[in-house]
């Protein structure tokens, strides 16, 4: 490779090389074709962020991308890929008029989640500062990308100090280190693609907005689409090169049509009258800030440019609003993104005619790559993509699961001057309800004691590769601490020589920061817990601790107990947007087999420390403290909470007892676990405050 260092020439992937899927050649998945191809049209788009389950072609797609961008022109030798005339800035410069000119193909280059900061940005030589005592900058991913595309599999995944790395480039175009006695700024003009799998987790709020352009993307149900998919996949895995071979005449033509779009992008007309068309829906669909009607805008004149028209059409701006607001409108933090197509089409309206289809060539059966998907009449099994508009009037109906618990419990009287049963009598069968939550409020902090060494997060202390420094180590790996290195290198000098440092000094940095933890929420949905509409409240608790799990970053469980034993309602996981939603249409009624939880929930945490052993576990109660389902149930619930105490289990009890002549049950329960006792009305981080606020009036 030309440019870049050593390090990272397996990252870049400058042809396509033999092994790559053909991007022509992948079926049923429209809608990410046409988002990637608009990227590459116009990289002003933004990117594109595609969601999906596991096993749906995205890394695919996104690694065939390359092979079918028209190729860069480059100043010959320089390292950051700068075009002819435009190395203004740029730490290889300036480049002479004679400096020559290379063709190279566009850059296709993949961050690994687990890379290191200096790999990314780019830090110092070491070769040359401890060989040659020389000042100087390897470049990193960033500068190998510039003028290419970033692409970050698992971007959900990425840790924090990566992604504020990712949002400063996307966001200024260039890559500003200072740091180990180097200060250099470079051209970084990224086009961002990420892939994701939402049951690992969501993405952060910042780094969602950057991408331009957001994908859904599932296996397709059509038996005979499925079938195709799996006899591609066959043929190119038996003989790759002959499977490129028969598609090349496809991969041409897209090349060529992706070059000739690119010329036209700036001779498009956007008119006012379709600009007003952008900004009603955007306003529409109450997304926040200006960068949706941008993107939107310039997305539709990729779309145009396209499909082979001079100005924008309602089509082009459709297309364009499907894939660019999806990801911004506004939703609470556990609502699915989507968007409703009925109230696109409302905004948009009627008062175009269509283009005519002999003249538009994205009506060309033969060609897969058009705006099927767009103009939002299908994917390739012909079928019209299903709105999200049911799902949101259900969600501002408060959810009929939770309308029709409400109506069961009123049976009860719970609330209404009767008494509730708060236990099954033994023998009778468990009678099930199911509750709807109140909104989630900002939950108390609950961290882990001591110091960890997990995953960057928001949560618990720990020596993580971001923070403040803290000491130094000899570690090979981590950021160079240049006066511990110095320091190590003056305790051997000899003598008034000049000062020699060797391989052997070099120090890393020791860096305290917060980790990322697991929440495992083990919850009483006992009858007990049902009198006096208490699931809700608890349901309530437990969600606010799950918007706090998601604001952390951390992973999240769930086990639940009720009647006869409990159940891991969900494996802990990083999508606490799941946990949520299984938390909503969760069922109250029977005994309470508090052993059973507390064992469940201790099988769990044996399992996910054999799994990664640097995460951290925090283990929250929440139960009144009964224990009636089978003989010495209390004391069996306390043997198994020492048990977890002995393993040093860090845990929460959330008291949800509410009655007027309290057992202090849960309280016990705290002392055997050694845990944290929280009565729930205490959960909120608002009581706290007000609890000061009423401490400091009567003071007065």
């Amino acid at each position: 490779m030309r440019d870049g260092s050593n390090d990272s020439k397996n990252l870049v992937r400058q042809d396509s090389p033999p092994d790559t899927f053909p991007f022509s050649a992948v079926v049923g998945s429209d809608d990410l074709a046409l988002a990637l191809v608009l990227t590459a049209v116009s990289p002003d788009v933004g990117g594109v962020l595609v969601r999906g389950e596991k096993g749906t072609a995205k890394s695919t797609m996104v690694r065939g991308l390359a092979a079918v961008l028209p190729h860069q022109q480059v100043v010959a030798g320089c390292r950051f890929g700068c075009a002819p005339g435009d190395g203004a800035g740029c730490p290889d410069g300036p480049h002479a008029d004679d400096s020559g000119i290379d063709q190279r193909a566009a850059r296709l280059v993949e961050l690994p989640i687990g890379a290191t900061e200096d790999r990314v940005v780019g830090s110092l030589d070491l070769e040359r500062a401890l060989g040659r005592g020389e000042t100087a900058y390897q470049p990193g991913l960033l500068a190998a990308a510039n003028r290419g595309i970033l692409y970050v599999d698992e971007v959900n995944l990425l840790h924090d100090h990566l992604v504020d790395l990712l949002l400063d480039a996307a966001a200024m175009g260039r890559n500003t280190v200072e740091r180990d006695g180097v200060s250099v700024s470079h051209a970084a003009r990224i086009v961002l693609v990420g892939t994701m799998n939402p049951e690992e987790g969501e993405l952060r709020p910042q780094l969602l907005d950057r991408f331009g352009l957001t994908v859904e993307v599932a296996a397709p149900r059509e038996p005979a689409l499925r079938a195709e998919v799996v006899r591609r996949r066959l043929a190119f895995d038996g003989d790759p090169a002959a499977f490129v071979a028969r598609f090349e005449d496809d991969q041409e033509a897209l090349r060529r049509r992706i070059a000739d779009a690119r010329s036209r992008v700036a001779a498009v007309t956007l008119t006012d009258a379709m600009l007003t068309k952008i900004a009603t829906v955007c306003a529409g669909f109450e997304v926040d800030g200006l960068r949706a009607d941008i993107v939107t805008a310039r997305a539709a004149v990729a779309h145009a440019a396209w499909s082979g028209r001079t100005s924008v059409t309602v089509a082009d701006v459709r297309a364009a609003a499907r894939l660019a607001l999806p990801h911004r409108r506004r939703r609470n933090p556990f609502d699915s993104p989507g968007l409703d197509e009925d109230l696109l089409d409302q905004l948009l309206g009627d008062d175009e005619p269509e283009p005519d289809p002999e003249h538009d060539p994205d009506r060309d059966p033969g060609d897969d790559k058009g705006e099927d998907k767009g103009d939002g009449e299908g994917g390739a099994d012909g079928e019209a993509q299903p709105s999200t508009s049911d799902e949101q009037l259900q969600r501002a109906d408060g959810g009929d699961l939770g309308d029709r618990g409400d109506r069961g419990d009123r049976g009860d009287r719970g609330d209404d001057g009767g008494s509730a049963p708060t236990e099954a009598p033994a023998g009778a069968p468990a009678t099930a309800g199911v509750s709807a939550a109140d909104d989630p409020y900002r939950a108390k902090l609950l961290r882990a004691k001591g110091i960890g060494h997990g995953d960057p997060g928001r949560r618990s202390a720990a020596l993580t590769s971001t923070g403040r420094r803290v000491g130094s180590t000899s570690a090979r790996t981590g950021p160079v601490h240049l006066p511990a290195t110095i320091r190590a290198a003056a305790s051997r000098r000899q003598g008034a020589g000049r000062l020699r440092v060797l391989p052997g000094d070099l120090r890393r940095a020791v860096l305290q920061g917060r980790e990322s933890n697991l929440v495992l929420l083990c919850v009483d949905a006992s009858g007990s817990m049902a009198a006096r509409k208490r699931m809700e409240a608890v349901k309530s608790a437990v969600l606010s601790l799950l918007l706090d799990a998601y604001q952390r970053r951390d992973k999240v469980g769930l086990v639940t107990f009720r009647g006869a034993g409990a159940e891991l309602t969900l494996p802990p996981t990083g999508s606490v947007d799941i946990a949520a939603r299984r938390l909503r249409d969760l069922a109250h009624g029977g005994r309470t087999p508090l052993a059973e939880g507390l064992e469940t929930a201790y099988d769990t945490l044996r399992v996910e420390r054999l799994r990664d052993p640097n995460r951290r576990a925090l283990l929250v109660v929440v139960t009144d403290g009964r224990a009636t389902s089978g003989p010495d149930a209390l004391a069996r619930a306390a043997r198994i909470a020492s048990v977890l105490r002995h393993e040093g289990v860090e845990s929460v009890v959330v008291d949800c007892e509410s009655a007027r002549f309290r057992l202090g049950l849960a309280a016990r329960l705290a002392e055997h676990l050694g845990a944290e006792h929280l009565p729930v009305g205490e959960l909120a981080a608002s009581a706290i405050v007000d609890a000061a606020r009423a401490s400091t009036g009567r003071a007065a």
